[in-house]
């Protein structure tokens, strides 16, 4: 870690930045939009994308991939027909961006750094919204190319697609 990384922790300003982050950009419009992309994107194919925007890091664990592992588990995204579930996770209060694909997801590593590569430039240019919303397009094309269409596991009438679309924020 950084000097001025370990500083922000160490002085609790880490926290209160990825507070200020989630209230500043993070608002109900934004997360409305973000849900709305995901239910769009997903008629295309069997993978199911979850969201989850982290503030404040739990002390538990200062490894911001392990982390996503945690909540990729907890939140249940390996829970899908085809083990095509894939977490984008945002630690605000560390400026980490980690994306966890399950096994049904045949994409090579460097396909994800490019996701989080970009998204990073774009919340390095204060372009939450913007950032996440090209970072949900390019996670849904990865996943069409990579995952079957709906077809193959059945329509469901009711059009729930199987993970909520809404963005979890912890």
């Amino acid at each position: 870690m950084n000097t001025p990384a370990l500083l922000k922790e160490m002085t609790g300003w880490a926290s209160l930045e990825g507070q200020w982050l989630r209230r500043r950009h993070f608002n109900s419009e934004v997360l409305a939009a973000i849900a709305e992309r995901i239910r769009q994107s997903e008629r295309d194919h069997d993978g199911e994308l979850v969201v989850a925007i982290e503030a404040v890091s739990p002390v538990h664990e200062r490894d911001s991939r392990m982390r996503a592992l945690e909540v990729f588990g907890r939140l249940g995204v390996w829970d899908t027909p085809g083990n095509t579930g894939i977490l984008l996770y945002l630690a605000l209060d560390r400026h980490r961006i980690e994306i966890i694909a399950d096994r049904g997801i045949a994409a090579e590593a460097h396909e994800w750094e490019a996701v989080c590569t970009r998204l990073q430039a774009r919340l390095a240019e204060k372009a939450y919204a913007e950032g996440i919303l090209a970072a949900i397009d390019d996670i849904e094309a990865i996943m069409r190319r990579c995952c079957g269409s709906s077809a193959s596991f059945g329509e469901d009438p009711e059009g729930d697609d199987g993970l909520s679309n809404e963005p979890v924020l912890l």
